[in-house]
């Protein structure tokens, strides 16, 4: 049978209301991206990560587990799971993330913080105290939980002196810049992409030049919703790599697969699937950037170890860091 999607849906749903995330995890997986870095706590503009990449080895091993319940006899008892995770985070124990999985999400985060550094941004970090922005609660169409989530990441921004944030991945942005000013009054955050940042400064240019052809893989939120198309190229050509583009690409790219694969396991195997033929189709033994930890986990799975997929960050850190 199926997954139950309401309480599959109502098991996340339970997480946020509860703990503020759909997946809970330790404060100290959360922030230890940011070890070494002397990053500053607060200030008027800081970086925000929501947790996603920090997230993503969490989701990768309950998605593994949702696999084997999915048209099987399991499904059925799903529903205890829900009850149980009211009383204590049942979470902890489906999702347990391989070690090699955190290291590599972790450090996607902490090479975005070196960029930013390397380009001279000044920022801080709220460390313990940021939340998750309510990403997949609102991909679900979970009004009122995301709400409440919203309104609880501006209370801690405008209690935090916050009033620029600086994102490091396409679903916080879009949340965050053209999503919660439409539910919450008076929204004054100005939202930007690390990608943006970086784009536009003059003054952030490659130490060692990296002559290497890449497919660029454009995330389905930062292209269509957020604008973001040229300024990822822009940093890979400045950084010397050769862009080839897809069949699908920019606006009208194909969707990784990762947005349903919390409920449709399969299926999202499926479109994931279709996308990495494409990229197959032009890579011809180079690699893949994706800029979104959603996309990077699905294609990867997809692809079986057949190209070579990284977050955009980890290229464009051989360029511009030591």
């Amino acid at each position: 049978m199926p997954l139950p999607i309401g309480d599959v849906i109502g098991l996340m749903v339970d997480n946020l209301n509860k703990r503020k995330t759909v997946f809970p995890i330790p404060h100290k997986r959360a922030t230890e991206w940011a070890k070494g870095l002397n990053i500053p706590e607060g200030g008027k503009t800081v970086i925000y990560t929501g947790s996603m990449y920090q997230l993503l080895p969490y989701m990768i091993a309950a998605v593994k587990n949702m696999e084997l319940v999915e048209d099987s006899f399991l499904g059925k008892f799903v529903f205890m799971g829900r009850f149980f995770n009211r009383m204590f985070n049942v979470s902890a124990f489906v999702s347990m993330p391989k070690k090699a999985d955190v290291k590599r999400y972790r450090q996607i985060v902490h090479n975005i913080a070196k960029l930013l550094k390397k380009a001279g941004v000044e920022f801080g970090y709220l460390y313990k105290k940021e939340l998750y922005a309510g990403t997949l609660a609102y991909d679900l169409g979970v009004d009122d939980a995301f709400s409440l989530q919203a309104k609880r990441v501006y209370d801690l921004l405008k209690e935090n002196g916050v009033s620029t944030v600086i994102t490091v991945d396409p679903h916080t942005t879009n949340i965050m810049r053209s999503v919660y000013p439409t539910i919450i009054d008076g929204y004054d955050i100005e939202v930007k992409s690390y990608l943006e940042v970086l784009a536009a400064s003059d003054d952030f240019q490659p130490i060692h030049s990296v002559e290497k052809e890449i497919t660029v893989h454009d995330s389905c939120v930062y292209a269509r919703h957020e604008g973001v198309i040229d300024e990822p190229r822009q940093l890979l050509e400045r950084a010397g790599y050769t862009i080839k583009e897809p069949k699908d690409n920019k606006a009208l790219t194909h969707c990784c697969g990762g947005p349903i694969e919390s409920i449709f396991p399969k299926m999202s195997h499926t479109i994931g699937t279709n996308r990495v033929q494409q990229l197959k189709d032009v890579t011809n033994g180079g690699a893949v950037a994706t800029m979104c930890p959603i996309c990077m986990a699905s294609l990867k799975k997809a692809s079986g170890g057949a190209l070579e997929i990284e977050d955009i960050s980890s290229f464009l850190v051989k360029a511009f860091c030591d």
